[in-house]
């Protein structure tokens, strides 16, 4: 069986200690590197947060077109975290797999994502100011920016319940796809890993906390009546819910299957 998996995929069994090995890379990265990359992440989303919008800015497609073209188009932001490298909160609620294990500690992976999350605000922020100061909003006689402005307001106004389970929904199809995207050994296939994931989250209308963290100040910079108080109103409730979708649905879960002492004994079943 371990063959069959070794001509194009790692098993499943194989990702689980993948995840484990690089969770305890990535909480030992130096804080200069972890903090930029984590930048370069929130970047990333933001750009595919952009797509995004370009695409719920073209009122002649139908609802289901638009949630799949612009969850396909969202897609870019993990393809390029994965492929070109950086480091999101999101995908490190798998840190909770080493964690288990005994591998790190508590403080080891709360400092991780403390850095990684705050990092990815300065990135998805720092390009959301880029994009409003490029005039970008103003593309399809200002239909781009009004499509900025209705996406954050909808998510300002989400009841507290409603964005914490669209945040832990979210974020299993998010880790998924990182999960699937560790099982692959070309681009190709952690493209193709991480597409349908992502598609799926943003046709449904979940709740990702970093590119929340464009959409906010996007479109307070384009005049929408939000604050920062809206903005800590939904990223409270909707990063609580990426980490238990991340990490309690996702890593634990696989942890129990597969890394749990009597799963991993020489003797357990593939």
């Amino acid at each position: 069986m371990a063959e069959i998996f070794g001509l194009d995929a790692y098993a499943p069994k194989e990702i689980a200690g993948r995840v484990s090995e690089i969770g305890v890379g990535k909480a030992h990265l130096p804080l200069l590197t972890l903090t930029l990359l984590g930048v370069l992440a929130g970047a990333f989303i933001g750009l595919g947060a952009l797509m995004l919008t370009l695409v719920a800015s073209d009122a002649s497609l139908g609802f289901a077109a638009s949630r799949l073209l612009g969850g396909l188009g969202f897609s870019l932001g993990l393809v390029l975290v994965t492929v070109a490298g950086a480091e999101l909160f999101t995908g490190n609620n798998l840190l909770a797999m080493a964690w288990a294990s005994g591998r790190l500690s508590t403080r080891e992976v709360l400092l991780n994502w403390v850095v990684v999350c705050a990092a990815n605000f300065v990135g998805a922020a720092g390009l959301a100011m880029l994009v409003w100061l490029s005039g970008h909003g103003a593309l399809n006689e200002g239909a781009v920016g009004r499509a900025a402005i209705r996406i954050a307001t909808a998510k300002a106004q989400l009841p507290l319940a409603e964005a914490f389970f669209r945040g832990v929904l979210c974020n299993v199809l998010v880790c998924m796809a990182v999960w699937m995207a560790l099982a692959g050994r070309s681009v190709t296939d952690k493209v193709m890993a991480i597409v349908f994931p992502i598609t799926a989250f943003v046709a449904a209308g979940f709740e990702h906390s970093i590119a929340n963290m464009y959409f906010f100040p996007l479109a307070i910079a384009l005049g929408a009546p939000l604050g920062g108080g809206d903005l800590l109103r939904n990223l409270l409730p909707v990063i609580a819910g990426n980490i238990v979708g991340g990490s309690v649905l996702v890593a634990l879960v696989y942890w129990v299957i597969y890394l749990r002492p009597s799963a991993a004994s020489p003797d357990a079943p593939e």
